[in-house]
């Protein structure tokens, strides 16, 4: 195996992204900080820098929802570094937390565009260089609201809340992972359940520290043998 990795992380300017990056950049690797917005995409790089001095981590502009940004985010990585050994689709929202009989359409598109298309979009177009390494690796950040098993177990806390747009993503997340690990043998895919991660995208409400909640994306980056599965830091959940 390359002794020297490059990832590439999307939505990594705050929250699990972010201490992701920190992470992998602590173990001397390259890492790619995708970011919808440059600007605070740099802003980010910058704060990393301060934490781990000399660390290589670059920022590049990716929206997860554009394929010109996504296209011009590959062509810059590739220029840059040739290929990459990790891609971790982190970028989601949550939308609008609706009860689901007052879910409408509108309500589900834009976390589909985020959540369930930018996976796709990003995956898609990154395949080419992530087959140029000798240890390919695919991270699906996902999460146990889109668990079938997870969220009918009532000794659980996902269990208790009910929304259409976020679960219904995160279920439709894992099996476009299930799929891609059946079709890219060479190519070892996971998904990942941070679980209840205190961040911005739940107002800093969730019962982990982000180091706790990145634990699980790190072991998928980094394990020397990890079959595809769904995990969360304790281990195997069910899909």
């Amino acid at each position: 195996m390359t002794e020297h990795r490059i990832a590439l992380v999307t939505g990594a300017n705050r929250g699990i992204g972010f201490e992701t990056t920190h992470q992998l950049a602590r173990r001397g690797w390259t890492v790619w900080l995708g970011s919808r917005n440059r600007e605070r995409g740099d802003e980010s790089r910058a704060s990393l820098l301060e934490l781990v001095p000399n660390a290589d981590v670059r920022a590049v502009a990716l929206d997860v929802t554009s394929d010109e940004s996504v296209v011009a985010a590959r062509d810059t990585v590739a220029q840059a570094s040739g290929r990459i050994d990790i891609l971790v689709n982190n970028a989601g929202i949550s939308g609008r937390f609706l009860a689901p009989d007052e879910t409408v359409p509108a309500d589900i598109v834009p976390v589909y565009d985020v959540n369930v298309l930018g996976p796709v979009r990003v995956t898609s177009a990154f395949l080419p260089l992530l087959r140029r390494s000798d240890d390919p690796r695919l991270v699906m950040v996902s999460s146990g609201m889109g668990s079938f098993g997870i969220t009918t177990d009532p000794e659980r806390l996902e269990s208790t809340m009910h929304g259409l747009a976020y679960p219904s993503s995160k279920a439709a997340l894992n099996m476009i992972t299930s799929q891609y690990a059946k079709s890219l043998p060479g190519i070892r895919v996971n998904a990942v359940d941070p679980g209840y991660t205190a961040t911005d995208f739940n107002a800093h409400h969730g019962t982990q520290t982000v180091e706790q909640g990145t634990e699980a994306v790190i072991q998928a980056c980094t394990a020397e043998r990890q079959p595809s599965v769904f995990t969360d830091r304790h281990g195997v959940i069910p899909w």
